[in-house]
């Protein structure tokens, strides 16, 4: 009782680290359920349901000269409704829609500023960009095979590029569950969509000679 009393910053750090490991385990229990609800009849359905709402809604709005079409945007609306569905548990859900946002952002500014400002902004940006990725090359050209396979994974993974090693390996093995789940709803919206065209091309009744 003594040592209690006599030493309370010890004991409210290792309380501290006890909420801390907790909350790991806690986080990790959740993402660990959501790899196995990837793999759910019901989750597919969910997302289905969710995704073809938002192709709609794509298909509906006319679009922009700079929004998004075709087929980046049935990947966009697809990639937005997964991140979603994945309820901001993990990494690479918050990173794609804090990335939209973002992009929303840089499009009002653009539309403000003046097309001189504008096209000298996209210049100057592309320039950097391409110094930018030189620069990376080298570096990368550098590092150890194993070093550049984690960079190579990190990039691939959304929101997981300047994280260490098994921050990105919980969040692929997530982000890889969920894409399987998303390949197999979007094939079979696809079946579905052929096989309704088919069939009203079938019921057509053939032309008049």
């Amino acid at each position: 009782m003594a040592s209690v009393i006599s030493n309370p910053v010890g004991n409210m750090n290792s309380d501290r680290i006890k909420r801390k490991k907790k909350r790991k385990s806690l986080i990790k229990e959740s993402q660990q359920n959501q790899s196995q609800n990837w793999k759910s009849e019901a989750q597919q359905q969910i997302y289905s349901s969710k995704l073809i709402q938002a192709l709609s809604q794509v298909s509906l709005n006319s679009p922009s000269p700079s929004a998004p079409r075709g087929g980046r945007a049935v990947r966009e609306a697809a990639d937005r409704v997964l991140a979603v569905a994945a309820k901001g548990r993990t990494r690479w859900s918050r990173a794609i829609l804090t990335s939209r946002i973002k992009l929303k952002f840089r499009k009002r500014k653009r539309a403000r500023a003046s097309p001189a400002v504008t096209a000298a902004l996209v210049t100057g940006s592309n320039r950097a960009k391409k110094s930018r990725v030189s620069i990376l090359r080298l570096k990368s050209k550098s590092l150890p095979a194993v070093q550049r396979k984690v960079k190579v994974l990190g990039g691939l993974v959304p929101g997981c590029r300047k994280q260490p090693l098994p921050v990105i390996l919980e969040e692929a093995t997530d982000y890889i569950a969920a894409l399987e789940m998303q390949v197999r709803a979007m094939s079979a919206l696809a079946e579905l969509l052929s096989g309704g065209s088919a069939g009203s091309s079938s019921s057509a009744p053939p032309p008049s000679s």
